[in-house]
């Protein structure tokens, strides 16, 4: 047959990348030989599984073996690989650092693909463009800080909260892919271990149960979902009436709301969230409330290049080894939690100090 003539077979143009090439079936590619002695070919071939294949033809003029990406900076990534944009050169760190770490992480199965139905589970579907475009992939979601969430336009407050409260639920279940539940379950009284794991979805099932089925719509692209109900003391049956678009006249329908989510979250964290309204200096969660940049202060300038040994601080949800259980619900320890509860910081208070993780390698979006 000659090469012009029509082949039957093969792959569909409607294809995903996925089917057209895994690393698994790449047989140039010895997984046992360490990425430093990887060749030119096998390192431009893992770029484009890794969803980098755009900047392969730069690569291939650059890089001589896979030592060549291992000693490199984030300003080498810059100009020998034209990777202008700050979150595809944290994803090759981060990729990067796994490989000479040879510390297997759960959330590196998780790929950029997957990351963007996580985010119709959580009910941020608005972001998906941009954070495929970002090729955020799990591994990266664990280190995601608040200057990285506005690089890719996330500028509410709210939708700050809840992706944190979203990574959090993803931490105690291990990554698990399936961990949040799509559909409600059949028990008309679920504990609160079980409404954390709640999507978007399952959020406005709920609603439809308790008679509130024509503002149920309202909850799409609010970013609401069992995660950030239970976990985020600020998120009141008020937040979610103003999510609601339920008028502040119609107080029967607020106060029915009031107590259908009362029952909803079990009396432990309901007086948390009362404990946490009634503090000193207490902000209320508004809906229209943005997020402003981190900005380096004057005496920071020295530690642009040279990143301090605790970053943990920095990240939306940070990574600790510790955990404890508040109303049948699973939190991790962390010091920037202080203030998160006030339930929290008491029980806290009680235990010794959990010994957080060395994160000092972990790269920015410099």
């Amino acid at each position: 047959m000659s090469a012009g003539q029509f082949r039957r077979g093969g792959l569909r143009a409607t294809a995903g990348p996925r089917l057209t090439r895994t690393p698994e079936s790449n047989p140039t590619r010895d997984l046992n030989i360490p990425f430093s002695q990887w060749t030119k070919e096998q390192v431009c071939g893992w770029l484009e599984d890794y969803g980098l294949g755009q900047y392969i033809n730069l690569t291939r003029q650059w890089v001589e073996s896979g030592q060549t990406l291992l000693s490199a900076t984030p300003q080498d990534f810059e100009k020998e690989m034209g990777m202008k944009h700050p979150l595809h050169r944290k994803k090759l760190q981060l990729a990067l650092r796994a490989f000479t770490s040879k510390v297997a992480e759960k959330s590196s199965e998780l790929d950029y693909i997957w990351v963007t139905r996580w985010l119709d589970d959580i009910g941020l579907p608005q972001y998906k463009d941009q954070f495929h475009e970002a090729r955020v992939d799990g591994r990266m979601i664990q280190y995601l800080t608040v200057n990285d969430l506005l690089t890719l336009k996330v500028t509410s407050q709210l939708h700050h909260l809840s992706i944190k409260c979203a990574i959090h639920v993803l931490h105690v279940n291990k990554f698990n892919p399936n961990c949040l539940r799509r559909r409600p379950s059949e028990e008309k009284h679920p504990s609160p271990s079980e409404v954390v794991q709640w999507s978007n979805h399952c959020v406005m099932e709920w609603l439809r149960a308790v008679d509130l089925a024509e503002y149920a719509p309202n909850l799409r692209g609010s970013g609401v979902h069992g995660g950030l109900i239970i976990l985020e003391p600020r998120f009141s049956s008020e937040t979610l009436a103003l999510l609601l678009n339920i008028p502040p006249q119609k107080t029967l329908l607020r106060r029915h709301l009031a107590t259908a989510f009362g029952a909803l979250v079990g009396p432990q964290a309901m007086q948390e969230k009362r404990e946490y309204g009634n503090a000193t200096g207490h902000v209320p969660l508004t809906t229209t409330a943005k997020v402003k940049p981190k900005k380096l202060g004057f005496t920071q300038f020295s530690h642009l290049r040279k990143k301090k040994p605790d970053e943990s601080a920095d990240y939306i949800c940070p990574i600790d080894s510790d955990a404890l259980t508040v109303n049948g619900v699973s939190r991790l320890l962390s010091p920037a939690h202080r203030g998160f509860s006030s339930t929290l910081d008491r029980q806290v208070e009680k235990r010794q100090p959990a010994a957080v993780k060395a994160q000092s390698n972990v790269p920015d979006n410099t």
